[in-house]
């Protein structure tokens, strides 16, 4: 049962950083050029909506496998629309016009970083639903 308790506050847990997620990233959005206010932030926003409505989705089913893989796939297309803006040097927006004090590296840098996290714990989430364990971590290996 402590099991099933552990894994509950897991989910808790990732639903708290995606919130946390949600408001850095949307903080960072707003400075973007209007030029891609209506494509590439606008998918970036949907890819951080399907995340969130997917791990609620996962909360809910009693089989996660499916969902969690659809999961693990739209949170590495997010990865992925992120690293294309900060390639295109979007983060290096200030309310929409270029900051010649800040490249953007800084932004980009913590965003990758939150990115990064939650993609460790729904990682763990999927190895746990798929081998049927808790995932493993540093005593362990």
């Amino acid at each position: 049962m402590a099991q099933k308790t552990q894994s509950i506050h897991a989910e808790a847990g990732l639903h708290r950083k995606l919130v946390l997620f949600a408001v850095q990233l949307e903080m960072y959005l707003a400075h973007f050029p209007n030029c891609h206010k209506y494509t590439l932030t606008q998918g970036i926003r949907q890819a951080y909506l399907d995340v969130y409505n997917l791990v609620t989705e996962c909360q809910k089913r009693y089989n996660k496998k499916t969902t969690l893989t659809q999961l693990d796939v739209r949170h590495e297309q997010l990865r992925m629309m992120l690293n294309l803006a900060h390639e295109l040097g979007l983060f290096g927006y200030s309310t929409g016009r270029k900051d010649a004090e800040s490249p953007g590296a800084h932004r980009h840098l913590v965003i990758t970083r939150m990115v990064d996290e939650l993609g460790r714990m729904i990682g763990g989430w999927l190895n746990m639903e798929i081998h049927g364990r808790e995932p493993l971590n540093a005593v362990e290996a």
